[in-house]
């Protein structure tokens, strides 16, 4: 038996892309920054990005894609894919990650765009009345 299982969480570095293959299949590609703090010889710590790619197809893609955006915080599963191609000549491989759930991180607040400054509060119409305080 063999597992191919990911779970990672981190920020997206730039924007999702979406794009469209000649078949109709949504393909969104994007990658997250997931960082390691290691600690140095002299003690201090040092955070370390490491840049993982990441890839989404159909109809879920198309959906999520305008709500991934660049500094965006989220939590996915999925599993691991290698791609082989050529080019000049040499096989190059590449490893990515074919999600298959995710989860938006951001607080609402910090999903939204920013509203119109809020109204004055206006005065309770309750009279002190019968309140013992």
């Amino acid at each position: 038996m063999s597992l191919n299982k990911v779970a990672i969480s981190g920020n997206l570095g730039k924007d999702s892309e979406l794009r469209v293959t000649q078949g109709g299949t949504a393909v969104l590609t994007f990658s997250v920054a997931v960082n390691e703090r290691r600690r140095q010889q002299d003690g201090a710590y040092q955070d370390k990005a490491n840049w993982i790619d990441c890839v989404m197809f159909g109809k879920r893609a198309e959906g999520i894609q305008p709500y991934l955006r660049r500094g965006s915080k989220l939590a996915l599963t999925g599993h691991l894919n290698q791609n082989k191609y050529e080019h000049d000549g040499k096989t190059y491989s590449r490893i990515e990650v074919v999600v298959d759930e995710v989860e938006l991180m951001n607080t609402r607040r910090e999903t939204q765009q920013p509203e119109a400054a809020p109204a004055q509060p206006s005065e309770p119409a309750i009279s002190d009345a019968g309140i013992p305080f």
